[in-house]
């Protein structure tokens, strides 16, 4: 492989992808999103385009224009953006959400996969540059946590999982067995805040991939914006689930958690 494609979203995975194509000789080309992808992303990659939230025909005219034929996508693109008023949605999106049979985050990532494919694109394993930041199993940091939010975690795991099973969301905050908040469209930072306003310090957060879960799409992250609404939150837990949750600056976030005296515990369901 020495080109691959990069759909840019918003967060540092997709910056950290291009960084690491580039130390393996890969020519990244990269269709990043005004407003939600960091400029930063044009310095690590090979060519950059530029195009607005709703123009997914032109995404589709730049991998064909650049012979584009293996693809990864790294970091979201807020589907909340499909209820905004400004939102203008080319005849190819359009397209797309007359077809799927609900506007939740798989169902409009399975579509455009397949559209991607029709036109002789494959998505891959978006991890797949990056598997030494995906989370080991086990304690991650110094700090271990309470019996009682050992409790939290196993209460919490199983109900986390249904949830994205459903695709409602991937995280719920937890305390004393009680649950504080489920994630929904409004996304991970937002629901510990909510959980936060509600129940006050100590809660337990617990962060899941979906059931079989697809890696070419919204892999779990974790990285030091989450430690900061942690810190934010007053709360001390993080469990994550172990080798589907990426570690955004890994060596950072785990010095800066044992800092804080932040717990961060990757278990396998």
């Amino acid at each position: 492989m020495n080109r691959l494609g990069l759909i840019a979203g918003n967060g540092k995975f997709p910056i950290m992808a291009a960084i690491a194509a580039k130390q393996q000789g890969i020519n990244i080309i990269a269709i990043a999103f005004v407003g939600e992808t960091s400029i930063e992303i044009a310095k690590h990659v090979t060519k950059i385009y530029w195009i607005r939230i709703g123009e997914l025909g032109k995404l589709f005219d730049i991998f064909k224009k650049e012979s584009i034929f293996e693809a990864i996508m790294a970091g979201q693109i807020r589907s909340i953006h499909l209820f905004k008023p400004w939102l203008k949605k080319d005849s190819a999106l359009k397209d797309i959400l007359k077809k799927v049979k609900d506007k939740r985050g798989d169902s409009l990532l399975d579509a455009l996969a397949m559209e991607l494919n029709v036109r002789n694109i494959k998505l891959l394993d978006s991890s797949f540059l990056l598997k030494d930041c995906l989370a080991p199993k086990g304690l991650l940091t110094q700090r271990k946590p309470t019996d009682n939010e050992l409790g939290d975690i196993e209460f919490a795991k199983k109900i986390a999982k249904e949830m994205a099973r459903l695709a409602v969301g991937q995280t719920i905050v937890v305390k004393n067995k009680a649950i504080l908040a489920v994630e929904s469209i409004e996304g991970t930072d937002a629901a510990i805040k909510r959980a936060a306003k509600l129940g006050g310090p100590h809660a337990v957060v617990v962060k899941v991939s979906k059931p079989n879960h697809d890696m070419r799409f919204d892999i779990p992250v974790i990285g030091l914006k989450t430690l900061k609404i942690l810190k934010k939150s007053r709360i001390k837990v993080i469990a994550i689930e172990a080798q589907k949750t990426l570690l955004i600056d890994k060596e950072e976030l785990i010095n800066r958690a044992n800092k804080l005296g932040v717990t961060i515990l990757a278990f396998e369901v």
